[in-house]
């Protein structure tokens, strides 16, 4: 059940979306069918192209395909597998949460800006490497990377949430910011996929910065801050002014 703030959140793994009542949103249904149409259409000779247009590669440098910077989170991929649909459901699982706590506005802002900045960070990667891995960015593909993202900003926004792991191990949201990384470098030794590695840290780092109760612009802000005040205080020493500070009300002071 939820309270008022994300800090007062109790939650309880396999309730739907994780506590939430009411009808699916819309948009999370059309995400969810965007991923399942393009998953199975890599498997029709005659359809595979449109995945492959979509999917991030290296024709980002080869060839200019610079959309599939944002177009391959939105691309489900991986073998033929039931484990598919349960990637769909628990994409859904927090999507529905994080879109919940953010509002549809800066949920889709948190993918579309957070897909397309792990991206950039893998194909830096990829070329700093020279490109000799055959198969790049196969762990961050599609669904993998979006699961990246709302893990973290889960974590970030219901941080004190409890999660019954595997309906019986209570585990703190927070915790789970650090699930996609381990995911992907357990992937990454089987893979040795170092990009796509790099493009999972980058979205979970990405989406905890931009929705952590401090933010990026609370952070900014406050640097801006600091770095005023030193200005102030060293031309106070320059011109030899004394600045009035709180506590100081109690001393003579001259305005």
């Amino acid at each position: 059940m939820y309270g008022r703030g994300p800090q007062r959140m109790g939650v309880q793994f396999g309730s739907t979306g994780f506590g939430r009542p009411g009808r699916p949103p819309a948009d999370l249904i059309a995400l969810l069918a965007v991923l399942f149409v393009t998953y199975a259409l890599q498997f029709f000779a005659s359809t595979r192209i449109v995945p492959a247009l979509l999917q991030l590669s290296p024709a980002v440098w080869r060839a200019g395909f610079l959309w599939q910077l944002a177009t391959y989170a939105f691309s489900g991929y991986g073998p033929p597998s039931p484990w598919f649909l349960l990637e769909l459901l628990v994409v859904y699982w927090f999507a529905r949460d994080v879109r919940g706590l953010l509002g549809r506005g800066r949920f889709w802002r948190l993918l579309l800006l957070g897909a397309t900045g792990a991206a950039a960070a893998a194909v830096a990667v990829q070329l700093a490497v020279g490109g000799v891995h055959p198969l790049p960015f196969q762990l961050m593909q599609g669904q993998r990377v979006l699961l990246a993202l709302l893990l973290a900003a889960f974590a970030m926004l219901a941080g004190e949430a409890t999660i019954l792991l595997f309906f019986v191990l209570p585990v703190k949201a927070k915790l789970f910011v650090w699930l996609g990384p381990l995911l992907g470098f357990v992937a990454f030794l089987a893979t040795k996929d170092l990009a796509g590695l790099v493009g999972i840290c980058a979205a979970t780092g990405l989406a905890a910065a931009t929705t952590s109760p401090r933010g990026v612009r609370r952070a900014w802000l406050a640097w801006r801050g600091r770095r005023f005040q030193r200005r102030v205080d060293r031309l106070a020493r320059k011109r030899n002014f004394r600045l009035v500070k709180p506590g100081d009300n109690d001393k003579p002071t001259i305005h």
